[in-house]
């Protein structure tokens, strides 16, 4: 676990934007993140996984490892993950590359990328992407460090897209907000 964090404040250091937290996500914020998903969830996304918390979390709510891939730009994280999850996917790439991987069908996104800090055509492409592939009824989750989501209404309008905050998550640092995106 010292590793691990050792690990994270490195690609912090290295790139404070993409990574946007002096320290991995919580326990309770990856409950969070998982919540509703289960053993018969079907095919689940990740974008973002960095050290893996919320994979832990996806993966103690009951989803399969073999319905789990995960998409993760850094290569120092993308060794970690496949040693620490063997049965994943993981594709060390950007998330919006899930549009040529994935089959369409996905049941959820979940997403540790910290939107907030990107620009907003970034953000819109990442989400249009994980809508790519998601099913009519998928969800796309989002925790933010902000109170509001990571996209405005005229993006959710644009991408026929409808949000709902779930969990603020104290227990995290710093406290995150959960967001459930879903098509209007």
């Amino acid at each position: 676990m010292a590793k691990e964090a050792a690990l994270f404040l490195r690609q912090f250091l290295t790139n404070p934007l993409q990574v946007s937290s002096v320290v991995p996500s919580s326990r309770w914020l990856a409950r969070a993140m998982a919540q509703g998903l289960g053993p018969n969830s079907g095919r689940v996304v990740e974008f973002g996984p960095g050290t893996g918390v919320l994979t832990e979390g996806i993966l103690a709510a009951g989803v399969p490892p073999e319905n789990l891939t995960l998409y993760e730009m850094s290569p120092s994280f993308t060794k970690l993950l496949r040693a620490k999850f063997p049965k994943v996917t993981i594709h060390n790439a950007a998330a919006q590359a899930v549009v040529g991987d994935m089959k369409p069908g996905v049941s959820a996104v979940i997403s540790g990328l910290p939107l907030l800090s990107m620009p907003l055509a970034v953000r819109e492409s990442i989400v249009k992407a994980a809508f790519d592939i998601l099913a009519p009824d998928g969800v796309y989750v989002q925790f933010t460090y902000g109170t509001k989501p990571a996209l405005t209404e005229e993006q959710l309008a644009k991408l026929g897209l409808k949000v709902s905050a779930g969990p603020k998550v104290w227990l995290n640092i710093p406290p995150a907000r959960v967001f459930h995106f879903r098509r209007a």
